[in-house]
């Protein structure tokens, strides 16, 4: 991979982990369980972490601040609630977190078919194993809810 490919590739990895914060802190701050707080917490430092982990690998590979960063569409799963402000329960704002965990997973996969250099691969996967264990316990708390009603007008 060269280093313009491999730059690229952690620039898209950064703009999702900012976007997972951001996801996971609206959903806390949607939230209104207790026992969902400690959850989304979690997440939105996971995400967090990974973020200035990979600003810290874009600097080395001397990209300035903001070079090259093109910022993406906003994923809509993380942060459905902020276009439309409407009270969310817990089963929706899990299910959004679980959606923007299929994206995040989704980006580092395809980050890892490519061939990483040595110094950044165990930083991808190490990153990559925490998106998937965040989003396996959002799951299973997610499971604990009833199913979302959705009314059929005939």
């Amino acid at each position: 991979m060269t280093p313009e490919v491999t730059l690229t590739m952690l620039q898209g990895l950064l703009e999702t982990s900012n976007e997972g914060a951001r996801g996971f802190a609206l959903a806390a701050k949607d939230n209104r369980e207790p026992g969902v707080a400690d959850l989304l917490k979690e997440g939105e430092e996971a995400y967090r972490a990974a973020a200035v982990e990979l600003q810290d690998q874009v600097r080395r590979l001397g990209a300035s601040e903001d070079h090259g960063i093109v910022k993406a569409p906003v994923y809509r799963g993380w942060i459905s609630s902020k276009a439309v402000p409407v009270s969310r329960g817990t089963k929706s704002i899990l299910e959004d977190c679980e959606r923007g965990g299929d994206y995040a997973r989704a980006r580092y996969e395809d980050a890892m078919t490519g061939e990483l250099p040595e110094s950044v691969r165990p930083i991808v996967e190490r990153q990559y194993q925490r998106v998937i264990a965040i989003q396996g316990r959002v799951r299973l708390l997610r499971n604990r809810y009833p199913a979302t009603h959705v009314p059929h007008d005939f």
